[in-house]
């Protein structure tokens, strides 16, 4: 049958992207405690096309995603780009894979379970400037006015608020980007917002989230600062940006804050 996306095209427009997106699949992602988590992604891939083809072979894409039977991570994404790079006649190549990660969580007091999900995406690419890997994890969190409990007689406005941290890894010995878990920026995230949130709260937990967040007040100014410094402490970090939203309980509009770093 004729190839016609292999068609020479006369225009000499070379397209840094082309492929397919918003494809849903079954993927298995690294879990710091259970080894291994499945969960369902939204998965983009894409390669640059040559000025001289027509179009590329979009079935390409999901017959090189087959192959790996659905593990992704910061070492199978890689060799998922070389291989597109090869079938597909390539210079550069990217893949960003968003997905709901899964932690079970504690209440404070009781002790009872239940599971928080947090809004997770590898993004990566390869090319003639290199490779790239970037882990982004959103958390969401409460977030206290220091102001608001400042001036009240009683209590403070506090509100919902969303940490969102995208993490640049050093290179290992083996060329890979050295392991950075999800489960570590969730932490750092909660430990710089007034407290955590959970799924299942009884009273006894109600009471205690409820006075841990008053007692640690921030803005987010402060959560953006306070991510950063774990950050830049990290060996393993070479390049981050923090971005901080509070969800404002007594305006109509959304705070926010953002940073970003290289280590030299």
């Amino acid at each position: 049958m004729t190839d016609v996306q292999n068609g020479r095209d006369d225009r000499n427009i070379t397209l840094e992207e082309a492929g397919v997106k918003d494809l849903l699949y079954p993927v298995t992602i690294l879990d710091r405690s259970r080894e291994r988590q499945r969960t369902v992604a939204a998965i983009s891939m894409s390669v640059e096309l040559p000025h001289r083809f027509r179009g590329t072979h979009m079935s390409r894409f999901l017959e090189v995603l087959e192959r790996h039977s659905g593990d992704l991570d910061g070492y199978t994404i890689p060799v998922i780009l070389e291989e597109l790079k090869t079938v597909l006649d390539a210079r550069a190549a990217r893949m960003t894979v968003e997905f709901p990660y899964f932690m079970e969580r504690k209440a404070p007091v009781t002790g009872a379970v239940s599971k928080m999900d947090y809004r997770c995406a590898f993004r990566s690419s390869t090319g003639p400037r290199g490779d790239d890997f970037v882990l982004c994890v959103s958390v969401p969190v409460t977030s206290l006015c220091p102001c608001s409990r400042e001036i009240s007689g009683r209590g403070a406005h506090n509100q919902r608020a969303r940490i969102t941290m995208e993490v640049r890894s050093v290179t290992g010995n083996d060329g890979s980007p050295v392991m950075v878990w999800i489960e570590e920026l969730v932490e750092v995230a909660e430990r710089s917002a007034s407290s955590p949130l959970y799924s299942l709260l009884k009273r006894p937990d109600e009471k205690y989230v409820t006075e841990r967040a008053y007692d640690n007040p921030v803005f987010v100014e402060d959560m953006v600062r306070n991510v950063s410094e774990n950050f830049r402490e990290d060996p393993r970090i070479s390049w981050f940006r923090v971005r901080a939203e509070s969800f404002e309980s007594i305006h109509n509009h959304t705070a926010y804050a953002s940073y970003q770093w290289c280590r030299e």
